[in-house]
């Protein structure tokens, strides 16, 4: 699978997963995410999947500091409902990442490592998606404004042309490049402003 080079430029995010380490899946627990596996799993890479990316990194860093994540042991509550606009796309990205599940995850091992009810849809939170620690139920809460960055003006009569029907292979590669531009843009240039994610600790 051959990738955009920035995509080597985005910080992973490690976390331990004591399930993995009980069954011999990863030495210690300790699994990493890259951008690269969210984009595997949602098939494709757009300000969604990189919003949705960010959101759950920061949203760890500001929850465990110098701390390892716990996978598994996170709660995951969406302010939107199950399968309105890009909310399943944001909600898949953290089930990945954090381990969350709604009723349809992993029921747990001799009453340990339930990774079901972790993820709720119509969260009463003033954001797109709010993390929680299990242990102490201490919540960041996170929106995601990527506006500011904006699309190149190229892309919207490209995008036309596309849908169109066009097999143009220059036009194609050139939105392309034009899209991914933009997302680089958001992940690598913007990714410490604080304009592009807003996060609360609660």
């Amino acid at each position: 699978m051959k990738t955009p080079e920035f995509f080597k430029d985005i910080p992973s995010i490690t976390l331990r997963d004591p399930l993995a380490e009980v069954l011999g899946a990863a030495e210690n627990g300790l699994i990493t995410y890259t951008y690269e596996d969210v984009v595997k799993l949602a098939g494709h890479s757009c300000p969604t999947v990189a919003g949705a990316y960010l959101m759950v990194m920061k949203g760890l860093q500001s929850l465990y500091g110098v701390e390892t994540p716990l996978r598994g042991a996170i709660k995951v509550h969406l302010k939107g409902k199950m399968g309105e606009g890009v909310v399943g796309v944001i909600s898949n990205v953290a089930s990945m990442i954090t381990g969350a599940t709604d009723i349809s995850g992993f029921h747990g091992l001799a009453g340990k490592f339930d990774r079901r009810n972790l993820l709720s849809y119509e969260a009463d939170i003033a954001g797109e998606i709010a993390l929680e620690r299990v242990d102490t139920q201490n919540k960041v809460i996170l929106s995601y404004d990527p506006s500011f960055v904006a699309p190149d003006p190229r892309m919207g009569p490209l995008l036309s042309q596309i849908a169109s029907g066009s097999t143009d292979k220059e036009l194609r590669v050139l939105f392309a490049t034009l899209w991914q531009d933009r997302v680089k843009r958001i992940l690598i240039d913007s990714r410490e402003d604080d304009r592009l994610i807003q996060c609360h600790l609660c």
